[in-house]
C-alpha cells in the first residue's frame, strides 16, 4: 500500500462529507452544519460537522477521521490475531441522521478504509461500510426504494453482492437482547480484500456515493407529515434502541473509544434525546405496533 493509494482514498472522504453535508443542508434552508477540526495526540485527527436544532434534522453528525498509530485496539485484532504488533492506519466518513419528525427515519452510514503494516511483512489493508434505515412510522416504499437504490449499489460487482451484504446488515444490526432488528437494514460489508484494491476502492465508493441517493428522496417525502405528542413519544422511546445497539454492540464505537480516538466526536452518533419505558408494548394493531409486526425482522424487501 503506497501514500499515492491513501491520499486517493483520503481525497475520496474528504469530499464525500463535503457533498453530503451539501445535500443534506438542502433540506434546512438558513442553517447548516457546523465544523469542529481536532487532533488525535497518538497520532492523526479529523473533522466532525454537526446540525443540531434544525427544523428537518434535529440533530446529524457527519463526521471524517483519519488516525494512526503503533498498535491497533483490542476490538480489531480480538478476532484477528496476525494484525497483533503492527503499526495501523485508519480512515473513513461516518454519519447519523436524526430527523426532528417522527415519520422521516434515522439513517445512518459509514464506509471506511485500515492498513496495518510490519517492517519486512506486506501490508494487511481492508474496507468496510454500509448504509442503514431505522424508521419509527414505516412507509413500504421507502422500504423498497432505500432497498433498491442499495441493491443498485451493488449491481456492478456481481449478482449476489446484494443479498450477501443485506443479510450481513441484518445480522450485525441486531439488538440479541431485545430479539429485534434496529430497524430496516441496507447494506453492511468489512474486511473487504478479495476483489484487490482498484475494485474494493470502487466498491466502497459506490456505497458511499448511493447514500443521499437512498435517503434524500426520503426525507423530502416524510418532512412535512403532521405529527403529535403521541409520535413523538413512541419516536423517542424507539431511540433509545439506537442507543443500546451504539453502546452494546457497534464495532465502530468500540474501535474509537479503544484507539484513543475523540470522545465528542465518536458519540455524535447518540440522539440529542430518548426515553426509556419499563416493558412497555405497543397495543395491538395500533400505527405502533406496525413496526414491530411488520418491519423489524429480516425479510427480502426486494421479491
Amino acid at each position: 500500500m503506497n501514500t499515492i493509494e491513501i491520499e486517493q482514498i483520503k481525497t475520496y472522504l474528504l469530499n464525500l462529507q463535503d457533498r453530503i453535508c451539501s445535500a443534506l443542508e438542502t433540506q434546512e434552508p438558513g442553517t447548516g452544519f457546523t465544523e469542529d477540526s481536532w487532533v488525535r495526540p497518538e497520532g492523526g485527527g479529523g473533522r466532525t460537522r454537526v446540525l443540531t436544532d434544525g427544523k428537518v434534522i434535529e440533530q446529524g453528525g457527519v463526521n471524517f477521521s483519519h488516525v494512526y498509530g503503533a498498535h491497533l485496539p483490542p476490538s480489531a485484532t480480538a478476532a484477528r490475531p496476525e494484525l497483533a504488533n503492527r503499526q495501523f492506519q485508519a480512515m473513513g466518513v461516518s454519519l447519523v441522521i436524526h430527523p426532528l419528525n417522527p415519520f422521516v427515519p434515522t439513517s445512518h452510514a459509514n464506509v471506511r478504509f485500515f492498513v496495518a503494516e510490519k517492517a519486512g511483512e506486506d501490508p494487511i489493508w481492508w474496507f468496510g461500510g454500509g448504509f442503514d434505515l431505522t424508521p419509527f412510522y414505516p412507509v413500504e416504499e421507502d422500504v423498497i426504494h432505500w432497498h433498491r437504490t442499495a441493491q443498485a449499489a451493488c449491481a456492478p460487482f456481481g449478482k449476489d453482492v446484494y443479498s450477501n451484504y443485506k443479510t450481513w446488515c441484518d445480522n450485525y444490526f441486531y439488538l440479541k437482547h431485545r430479539n429485534e432488528t434496529r430497524g430496516v437494514g441496507g447494506l453492511f460489508f468489512d474486511d473487504l480484500n478479495e476483489w484487490g484494491f482498484e475494485r474494493s476502492f470502487a466498491f466502497m465508493r459506490s456505497v458511499a456515493d448511493h447514500y443521499i441517493d437512498a435517503y434524500l428522496p426520503i426525507v423530502e417525502k416524510r418532512k412535512n407529515t403532521p405529527y403529535g405528542e403521541r409520535e413523538r413519544e413512541f419516536q423517542l422511546y424507539r431511540r433509545g434502541r439506537y442507543v443500546e445497539f451504539n453502546l452494546v454492540y457497534d464495532r465502530g464505537t468500540l474501535f474509537g473509544l479503544q484507539s484513543g480516538g475523540r470522545t465528542e466526536s465518536i458519540l455524535m452518533s447518540m440522539p440529542p434525546v430518548a426515553h426509556w419505558k419499563y416493558n412497555w408494548h405497543p397495543e395491538p394493531e395500533s400505527p405502533e405496533s406496525v413496526l414491530y409486526d411488520r418491519y423489524l425482522k429480516p425479510q427480502a424487501w426486494l421479491d
